[in-house]
């Protein structure tokens, strides 16, 4: 198991923070445990240790949100995931984190400005199978390297001006779903090592912790500030992923 301080001191939040978001806000802001785990350990380990205790996470959230989800959504989005995955894995040695964070802070930062500069009573998109079938193969290929498929995914379903419990339940399923798809390449690739599996059980008690208060949280905001939240988050996440990247 890592026995670093230093990185405790900066794992124990992102931890924390992805849970909290997994758990309100479609898990969205998750996406910054990485880059912020990578500030002490490589990259591909700070993905690897993150990935167990996201499954976790998922399931707590499943939990809670149960029967709150857009079922056609989802039949547009994990085919395509599932395809965005294995183009992840099969890259997986050409691609660099960097590579994978501008394109996802991109998006990130150009639908967020989008919202907050565009008039905010424009009406709500309708869904669109090929352009479910793109954002959410790019989910599963950015959720691949980085586990950053929050900005793909919400870059689709913010427009769509779903109910909050709704967005927030088919969120989670379907992260559930391709965190779990990923454990098969990530084992076949060699990611899982001892002390990868011992750091996480160490950090996993933190997973339902952090979920729940997400879920006490997004109980006490209405719809409004939610989307405001959502969107200022995809803003900061598509920072975040650029600065990173440039730097």
């Amino acid at each position: 198991m890592i026995t670093d301080p230093f990185f405790y001191a900066v794992a124990i939040p992102a931890v924390l923070i992805t849970a909290i978001s997994k758990g309100g806000f479609g898990g969205g802001l998750g996406l910054i445990a990485v880059p912020m785990m990578a500030l002490v350990i490589a990259p591909q380990q700070a993905a690897a240790i993150q990935l167990p205790i996201l499954c976790l996470m998922d399931i707590v959230g499943i939990w809670k949100f149960k029967g709150s989800v857009n079922r056609s959504l989802l039949l547009q989005l994990l085919p395509a995931a599932g395809i965005g995955i294995v183009l992840g894995a099969l890259t997986f040695k050409y691609l660099t984190a960097d590579h994978i964070r501008i394109i996802v802070g991109g998006i990130s930062l150009l639908f967020a400005l989008n919202f907050w500069f565009k008039p905010q009573n424009r009406p709500a998109k309708k869904p669109n199978k090929v352009a479910g079938s793109l954002w959410g193969a790019l989910a599963g290929f950015t959720s691949f390297g980085i586990h950053a498929g929050g900005a793909p995914l919400n870059a689709y379903l913010l427009p769509l001006r779903l109910p909050r419990a709704e967005y927030a339940g088919t969120t989670i399923i379907f992260f559930t779903a391709i965190n779990f798809t990923k454990l098969v390449p990530y084992t076949m690739l060699g990611q899982f090592t001892a002390e990868t599996l011992t750091t996480s059980l160490a950090l996993a008690v933190l997973a339902p912790i952090g979920v729940l208060m997400g879920v006490a949280i997004h109980k006490r905001i209405d719809d409004v500030w939610f989307y405001k939240v959502c969107y200022s988050f995809l803003l900061l996440m598509g920072i975040k992923l650029l600065y990173d990247a440039f730097t």
